[in-house]
């Protein structure tokens, strides 16, 4: 059954064949696609790449997976493989979920207030260490991104997973003292150029060298 703040998603069922077959759906604007988990077996699937992305953009951690018509099923997307160049969606992974039960997952940190911090301001570097956190909720508690503010943050501050406040329903996992999210560390000093030595250093004024066979040099020329 659809839930209130799920979005539809209908796909195809496909047979498993190779990699020969995936390229010819992808010619035909199709994304190849496969389900698991839960007490049914995996199931491979196609759906249209415009359907997909647009679902995917305004949907919440959840949707509901219809296979050829049938019956909704919550799932939530485990894995999306994208083409290194063009950042197309070239095979998507789906886990179905029981709504009732949390489960693990991740979410990506976002940090906020960056210029605002003090330590910026005055010239030192901000540098996000965490990017994505750890977490366990209830499938429809998962959020699309946790953020945090940084904005107080001053020169040599070291932030830990301790100050990010975790939405309702939503648990931690990673070792809230020892993950470092960010740090904002003093600008760095131009390095000062070396004096590089000269010609003349080298090979003596006249352009005799230590030597002494500029003179020579300069006797065989005139002989």
């Amino acid at each position: 059954m659809a839930g209130t703040d799920t979005a539809a998603l209908p796909v195809a069922s496909r047979p498993v064949e190779g990699s020969r077959a995936t390229r010819r759906l992808r010619r035909r604007g199709l994304v190849p696609g496969v389900v698991y988990g839960g007490s049914d077996t995996p199931k491979a699937f196609e759906v249209e790449a415009k359907l997909l992305r647009n679902t995917l953009a305004h949907a919440g951690a959840v949707l509901d997976l219809a296979i050829d018509g049938g019956a909704a099923e919550p799932v939530i997307v485990k894995d999306v493989q994208r083409h290194p160049v063009r950042g197309e969606t070239m095979h998507v992974d789906l886990l179905r979920v029981n709504l009732s039960q949390p489960i693990h997952s991740t979410v990506m940190l976002e940090l906020h207030g960056a210029d605002e911090a003090p330590g910026v301001v005055e010239g030192g570097v901000l540098s996000q260490d965490t990017r994505e956190l750890n977490i366990e909720a209830l499938p429809g508690d998962l959020p699309d991104v946790i953020v945090h503010d940084v904005s107080a943050m001053q020169i040599h501050d070291t932030l830990t997973l301790s100050a990010v406040t975790a939405p309702s329903g939503v648990t931690l996992l990673d070792d809230l003292d020892e993950t470092v999210i960010a740090t904002i560390t003093p600008p760095t000093l131009e390095p000062v150029e070396e004096e590089i030595e000269t010609e003349t250093e080298v090979i003596g004024e006249g352009g005799e060298d230590e030597d002494g066979e500029g003179d020579a040099a300069e006797e065989a020329d005139a002989s």
